[in-house]
């Protein structure tokens, strides 16, 4: 072999090599966390999304996903994003107020009548959330309906008067839950969610108001007798991850990234409508009784809930003009004519 082809040959194996590593130098591997059990639909669709992305991005993005509260809680989740321990998590909007307190926007209690309402108030609102977070650092997809929350006790719940026999639990850190709450005149009991289990146990807390799909997923409704079939609150959760995590991934893929991620959970969201009017049924299967508050109890319970709301935006937890907007929606909405009411799923 002449030195000249010897040359051309070795020069074509440094380019390759060099090729190679530039591309795994420029491979990222997010991390991202959820306490939502493995065993979930959703779950698998997520890995087989991540899987996708790797695929069509020739392995420079990874996902390691982290379910089950590996990793935490949703705050702790969020503490390890803020130092690069994680760079995502799929997480309750409510965790994430400290980057715009203005999501909450969807919790304000006994807000929406039907799930119409809910989609005809999403569809004009939801981009002014995901804008908000942007702005706020955090780069959020496609939000995703975990549903509504209804309170599970041990003992029954109809009027307003019941509720303030409860030891009630609150998330921690939710203050929403915790102004709503505080109005009916209870002193909330915040714990973390996996504190919540053995706080029914034990009976530090006898009540909680969650979607009917948490209660059974997180095994809480073996330890509550009765369920009221009133729509507290609207809960939707999300893919959250930090910016700076996004750094480094080029263009291309990033839009890749974006599609296929915001693709899976818009269709995780259509899925736990369903989902959560399924575990509605499930609970009331096994045996948890349905209590109704009474046509002279729902008076009520609806100043109960506007009184918070005015508190929250009074405290600043939340602005007077998404409010505004929201409710300008639904009275627009509401003139062209009510869908159906939710209620006994």
């Amino acid at each position: 072999m002449n030195t000249f082809k010897l040359f051309k040959k070795t020069a074509w194996a440094l380019i390759v090599t060099c090729l190679v590593c530039a591309s795994q130098s420029h491979a990222k591997t997010l991390k991202l966390a959820t306490i939502s059990p493995e065993f979930l639909e959703w779950m698998q669709q997520l890995r087989t999304s991540t899987k996708q992305i790797e695929q069509v991005t020739d392995g420079r993005v990874k996902f390691r996903i982290y379910p089950g509260g590996a990793m935490g809680d949703d705050d702790t989740v969020l503490r390890k994003m803020r130092i690069g321990q994680l760079h995502g998590g799929v997480v309750a909007a409510g965790s994430l107020t400290r980057f715009f307190p203005d999501l909450q926007i969807y919790n304000l209690p006994l807000t929406f009548k039907s799930y119409d309402e809910v989609d005809y108030i999403r569809q004009r609102m939801d981009q002014r959330i995901v804008d908000g977070l942007r702005t706020g650092g955090i780069v959020s997809f496609h939000l995703t309906e975990t549903g509504f929350a209804y309170l599970l006790s041990k003992d029954p719940v109809k009027s307003v008067e019941d509720v303030r026999k409860l030891k009630a639990w609150i998330p921690d850190g939710d203050p929403i839950a915790a102004e709503l709450i505080k109005t009916f005149g209870v002193s909330p009991i915040p714990l973390s969610i996996p504190d919540v289990l053995p706080g029914l146990q034990t009976g530090i807390i006898d009540a909680v108001a969650v979607p009917p799909v948490v209660a059974l997923s997180l095994q809480w409704h073996n330890h509550v007798d009765y369920m009221l079939d009133l729509p507290l609150i609207y809960v939707y959760s999300m893919l959250a991850m930090d910016s700076k995590s996004l750094r480094g991934i080029n263009d291309e893929d990033l839009g890749l990234v974006r599609g296929l991620l915001d693709k899976v959970f818009k269709e995780v969201d259509a899925d736990n409508r369903q989902d959560n009017k399924d575990a509605f049924q499930a609970l009331v299967s096994q045996g948890i009784k349905v209590t109704k508050p009474g046509e002279d109890d729902l008076p009520a319970w609806e100043a109960i809930a506007k009184k918070s709301i005015e508190d929250l935006v009074g405290s600043g937890e939340i602005s007077a003009d998404i409010v505004s907007s929201l409710e300008n929606h639904l009275s627009r909405h509401r003139k062209e004519g009510r869908a159906d009411e939710v209620g006994a799923e």
